[in-house]
């Protein structure tokens, strides 16, 4: 009764409804406003599975992720209460944290990782709601899941680009899910039409960072533009638009990109902190941008590139202008051009990480705190998860509250998990955890692709005596690399192997 009073709901919205596996298939118990079922009755597959980083016994499982009409895709997910005492609440686990607060009922934080595109793709959001998923008014469901029970939710959005076999789904409840097949069948249930309704996209830019460890250049890569940010500290003197002697040894790797690029037109702008006034920062960043291009140009080996020089001043800060280090990364020339198609490799064998002793130990409040590397992962398009355990080895509850102190010129809309760094030693590069970017009236927010601390899911870092929980880091991977160091807050060095 409830899948069909949510079915009838649809209809007379006029969202109209996408195709559907024949009547006589076998059930699926997939319908948009899935009532609470018993664990295991009658239930489908699990095509993946995580678990709430959160709540202990909330488990998450893919059981339906079909691609219809080519270019959308119904993602179906089975929340179940593991525990035998406590009713769990999920809808505020379930929204998607860069939308407004007044929209956590919905399950707008199923999404999908398009890797080719570095996109995040999340539900559509139709003109009349927020989001195309479900909802606890509109489909009848229970803010909460009594023990042994369960219940499924869905989630229509764009389809990830290349029509890929399979893909990583997201939550906002645990680490993703990994290499998850994508149908080309129908799916069991009726779900709604976004054809039939003027929807809108949402989608989160993945940008994915690293920097060489003398802190001369840090480097952006969205998938589709490779952007350099240069440091004016090492390329310029103070107040100075003359290059110095290392600026040519620092030009050098980024000619080196370009020429492996295939691009015809390069942008070199110059920026400024927020010191000075713009009568000295615009001519100034123009004239540094104007020097950058000039070396560029003679370091290049290839013809058929143009440039084109800009000055914005301090209008276009990275980071914050209230301290130092935010204002040395803002005083900088960015060179943006199409990224360069990665180096051939091998993909490096897989190593079980739990064999190779990738742990460490600290203590919070007196309390003995371990940590266990599970797993380095290579995904699609350069991508790279990062999964880690944190476990409460004392007696006593505790806060362990290291995995967010990072460096203040970081500036992420909320707390995460972001005191993560990944480094090729050979190389000397360092890469940070990728954010994810959301456009504002005002600019854009940067949020964490990694595991979130704050809000509704505040207490992920409080322990109990025993609990063990696991956070996990997207970053950008070096293509030639099978092993890297990881450091993870207060924890030692790791050498961990890349599967």
């Amino acid at each position: 009764m409830l899948a069909l009073s949510a079915v009838l709901t649809v209809a007379l919205a006029g969202c109209g409804v996408l195709p559907k596996k024949d009547a006589g298939s076998p059930p699926a118990s997939s319908a948009p406003a899935a009532a609470a079922t018993a664990s295991g009755q009658d239930a489908p597959p699990a095509l993946a599975e995580t678990r709430s980083t959160m709540t202990e016994n909330l488990k998450v499982e893919v059981v339906g992720l079909n691609r219809v009409k080519g270019k959308h895709l119904v993602v179906q997910i089975r929340l179940s209460n593991t525990g035998t005492e406590k009713r769990l609440s999920w809808p505020g686990e379930m929204g998607d944290r860069t939308r407004p607060l007044g929209a956590i009922k919905w399950a707008s934080g199923i999404g999908v990782l398009d890797a080719q595109a570095r996109t995040w793709l999340l539900p559509y959001k139709p003109a009349s709601s927020p989001c195309l998923c479900s909802d606890l008014d509109r489909d009848g469901l229970g803010r909460f899941i009594d023990p042994g029970q369960s219940i499924t939710v869905y989630a229509v959005l764009p389809a990830p680009s290349g029509n890929p076999a399979t893909t990583t789904v997201v939550t906002p409840v645990g680490p993703p899910m990994l290499d998850v097949p994508i149908s080309e069948d129908a799916p069991t249930g009726d779900f709604p039409d976004p054809d039939a309704d003027t929807v809108t996209p949402v989608t989160r830019r993945l940008v994915l960072p690293s920097e060489s460890l003398d802190r001369s250049e840090e480097t952006a890569d969205d998938g589709k533009d490779l952007q350099v940010n240069l440091s004016s500290d090492v390329l310029f003197a103070v107040g100075r638009a003359t290059l110095t002697p290392k600026a040519r040894s620092v030009l050098a790797r980024t000619a080196e990109l370009i020429d492996a690029s295939p691009a015809t037109v390069v942008t070199v702008a110059g920026h400024a902190d927020s010191s000075g006034n713009d009568a000295i920062n615009d001519p100034l960043s123009l004239r540094r941008a104007q020097a950058v291009q000039q070396t560029l140009s003679a370091l290049l080996t290839r013809n058929g590139v143009r440039f084109q020089t800009e000055g914005h001043g301090s209008r276009r800060p990275l980071y914050s202008n209230d301290s130092d280090e935010g204002k040395r990364r803002n005083r900088r020339v960015t060179v943006t051009f199409p990224k360069p198609q990665p180096a051939t490799q091998e993909r490096a064998a897989t190593t079980s990480p739990g064999s190779t002793g990738l742990t460490g130990t600290t203590e919070a409040h007196g309390q003995p705190i371990a940590m266990e590397v599970t797993g380095l992962r290579r995904l699609p398009g350069g991508l790279g998860l990062l999964t880690y355990k944190i476990t409460n080895k004392g007696s006593s509850e505790t806060w362990f509250r290291d995995l967010h102190h990072t460096q203040d010129w970081e500036a992420y809309k909320y707390q995460a998990a972001t005191n993560v760094r990944v480094t090729d030693v050979a190389a000397r590069r360092q890469y940070l955890p990728g954010r994810l970017e959301v456009p504002t009236d005002g600019g854009v927010d940067f949020y964490c692709a990694c595991t979130d601390v704050s809000g509704v899911r505040i207490s992920t870092e409080k322990f109990a005596p025993g609990r063990t929980r696991e956070f996990w880091n997207l970053f950008a991977l070096p293509d030639t690399a099978d092993s890297l160091q990881v450091k993870i807050g207060p924890f030692r060095d790791l050498h961990v192997p890349i599967q």
